[in-house]
């Protein structure tokens, strides 16, 4: 490109700070066409752009992203841009402001490492309008539907689930957990939670399958404390469905434990009705269980940041509650409560609200990637990138 570089602003930073991905570099060129801005940057990171006017800005959001040393809170701009801002942006994102001399249309791409170059997030500015403003997303979005997220306490009632050393029951720690999910992804725009229980009652597996599938969900999460005769087993896990049995002795037990739930409340997992025989004619869900395991590791990423993960990687296992066919479904054990320590974390409102919210990111940062066209997420996506 002819014209003025800017060349290196100030010196390169760390690729990583605190888990984050560093802006090591900030260049920008122009010539009589556009304004080209250029972030090189410590690793990978998702991004969204839009416009706004009065007076004409460009917002750039960079998802988990460290300014560094190289974007103060203002700076001196050029080209099309009259000023650059920046700052941190809800939880550890960053937000680059351009200030406009005239109204400008964005573009952007990610290019991948090459040449002795990391990753560079490009950012041209022509004249003209924007891809889409504020104003029009909310058009957009106004007609657009919300995620359903169904979130499952487990066991309930007459079913305590397992027992703590100290006498803490599951199903106690599944519905506090649950509730406090709910309120994250109700304070979040464009989701909308539904409880399949909301108070110490026993359900059915089959009718928790059957919750998720009336109530259209883009998503079923069934929460959990783990158990095992071992009191120094410890962390958090992520199952998803296995159509060809447990992946291991441990996932093996603990399918058998949650499966024999039915019994206690009377109803035998021998009896096949016509609606149980659809789930299990059904099976054949391959895209379900692989959205599944996607969202399950973003997930378990998160979780991986609140305390330890039992398994570093989704486990797959015959849980009846995943057995929707059309709903991708994962059960979350948040914590061994067979292991003391683990067990007075889990009573902790505290480390509750940690996991709340670690699993909230995890499905956040799924539905940012892979959201169902015709939902607010995908609609703003889909305006973002013009």
């Amino acid at each position: 490109m002819a014209g003025v570089g800017a060349g290196c602003l100030l010196p390169a930073g760390l690729a990583f700070a605190g888990g984050r991905t560093v802006v090591e570099n900030l260049r920008m060129s122009r010539d009589d066409s556009r304004t080209r801005l250029v972030f090189d940057l410590g690793g990978r990171t998702e991004h969204s752009i839009f416009t706004l006017s009065d007076p004409d800005r460009v917002v750039i959001d960079l998802e988990n992203v460290d300014p560094g040393d190289v974007l103060p809170s203002k700076r001196s701009g050029g080209g099309l841009i009259r000023r650059i801002r920046s700052g941190a942006r809800g939880d550890g994102d960053l937000r680059v402001v351009l200030d406009l001399e005239q109204r400008g249309r964005p573009r952007s791409f990610m290019l991948e490492p090459s040449e002795g170059r990391g990753y560079r997030l490009v950012v041209d500015i022509e004249p003209g309008e924007g891809p889409a403003s504020i104003a029009e997303i909310q058009d957009q979005e106004r007609d657009a539907r919300d995620l359903v997220i169904a979130i499952d306490p487990g066991h309930g009632g007459r079913d305590p689930g397992a027992i703590g050393p100290a006498g803490t029951m599951e199903k106690t720690i599944a519905l506090q957990v649950s509730d406090r999910l709910r309120v994250e992804f109700e304070n979040l725009e464009g989701f909308r939670p539904v409880l399949a229980r909301r108070d110490d009652r026993f359900l059915p597996l089959r009718d928790r399958v059957r919750f998720a599938r009336d109530s259209d969900a883009d998503l079923f999460l069934s929460i959990h404390a783990d158990a095992f005769h071992d009191s120094r087993a410890r962390g958090s896990s992520v199952f998803a469905l296995s159509t060809t049995g447990a992946t291991s002795e441990a996932a093996r037990w603990m399918a058998s434990r949650e499966n024999s739930a039915d019994f206690i409340g009377g109803i035998s997992m021998e009896h096949r009705d016509d609606d149980v025989a659809s789930v299990l004619l059904d099976l054949s869900q391959t895209a379900s269980i692989e959205s599944s395991l996607d969202v399950g590791e973003e997930i378990l990423g998160r979780l991986a940041g609140v305390g330890r993960v039992h398994k570093n990687k989704v486990q797959q296992a015959g849980f009846v509650v995943l057995k929707s066919p059309d709903v991708p479904s994962l059960l979350v054990e948040t914590a061994f409560i067979s292991n003391p320590e683990e067990e007075r974390k889990l009573r902790d409102a505290t480390h509750q609200a940690n996991l709340a919210r670690a699993i909230r990111l995890g499905v956040e940062n799924y539905f940012e990637r892979k959201a169902p066209p015709g939902t607010v997420i995908s609609e703003r996506r889909r305006a973002a990138r013009g």
